[in-house]
């Protein structure tokens, strides 16, 4: 726009902000660092998630499901994930607008769930189905990293090896042409999917992987177990049975990460056993992350963190 009318961006840019914006009027500047609220967005579904605006900073949002990421999706942003600030804030909407929410969708973070508890009593909590499922993919990615490793050391010596008898080496290659640090490697992203998404190269390549390395097929099994319960199941009743078998299988592998994912589930499976009622899930505020990120890349980053504010909820609050 500078360029189009042949005037200084910078001034420009500056004259935007001071005068132009109504920034330096915004009646929420003074406490913007730290929290602002839009009581008037409130609704019946709510999500709450964690985002870094700057430097890794992270803000607490909370957003509007119905808004669907438009004009009036943002509730409240809050400076950290610190309890009592945020809730010290929200508990200043009245209780009669506050008891409107019917549910709240969150992730396993003890502090959401504290944050639903004390500021919307009324409202049903359900834990996004797929923070669970990445947990259990976790999990598989970690052992194949552990074998990748181990594959990258064996390499090394070999190499050692024939350098130490002037010889050249040539690592084995299996039928789909992947040496087995290759293989592992470029086995990342086939673990991340359902086999009926996977090419004819991935479906090759899992083939071998599995067979090389039985223990990361049985992990591949359990995390796509329990995509499918979720899936799969119709009521919580359906849903509680099959992760109870899911449960038994995880005990019989022995697999100490995947043990720990059960326990979680066991911590939180009332909340997660919620999401079968609505099949709701927490990807309104992912959504709507992916948004805040695309408006910082757009803006080349965040230089003044309450301007960015401003611009942010002039937009969608």
């Amino acid at each position: 726009m500078a360029g189009f009318y042949n005037v200084n961006g910078k001034r420009l840019q500056r004259q935007y902000k001071n005068h132009l914006s109504g920034f330096k009027e915004w009646e929420q500047k003074r406490h913007a660092n730290q929290w602002l609220i839009f009581p008037d967005n409130i609704g019946s579904y709510l999500s709450i998630d964690e985002t870094a605006l700057s430097k890794g900073e992270l803000y607490t949002i909370i957003t509007n499901k119905k808004a669907k990421g438009k004009k009036g999706a943002i509730v409240g942003i809050f400076s950290g994930t610190k309890v009592e600030p945020i809730i010290e804030q929200l508990l200043k909407i009245s209780a009669k607008k506050r008891a409107r929410v019917k549910e709240i969708t969150l992730d396993m973070a003890n502090s959401m769930k504290i944050i639903a508890k004390k500021c919307f009593p009324r409202a049903m909590q359900v834990t996004d189905r797929f923070h669970v499922q990445k947990l259990a993919l976790e999990a598989l990615q970690d052992i194949r990293i552990k074998h990748r490793w181990a594959a990258i050391d064996l390499e090394n010596e070999q190499v050692k090896q024939a350098r130490t008898k002037n010889k050249s080496f040539s690592p084995k290659e299996f039928s789909n042409g992947d040496t087995r640090k290759q293989l592992l490697a470029r086995s990342r992203y086939l673990l991340y999917q359902a086999p009926s998404n996977w090419t004819e190269n991935q479906y090759t390549r899992s083939k071998i992987l599995f067979d090389q390395y039985p223990d990361i097929k049985i992990a591949f099994d359990l995390s796509q177990g329990l995509r499918n319960i979720f899936n799969t199941a119709t009521s919580m009743e359906t849903a509680y049975t099959k992760l109870a078998h899911w449960y038994k299988d995880v005990e019989n592998t022995g697999f100490k990460a995947f043990n720990t994912i059960a326990n979680t589930i066991t911590l939180n499976y009332r909340s997660i056993l919620n999401y079968f009622i609505n099949r709701s899930t927490n990807a309104s505020a992912e959504s709507f992350n992916a948004k805040i990120k695309a408006f910082r890349a757009q803006f080349r980053g965040v230089k003044n963190v309450e301007f960015f504010l401003y611009r942010l909820t002039t937009i969608f609050a």
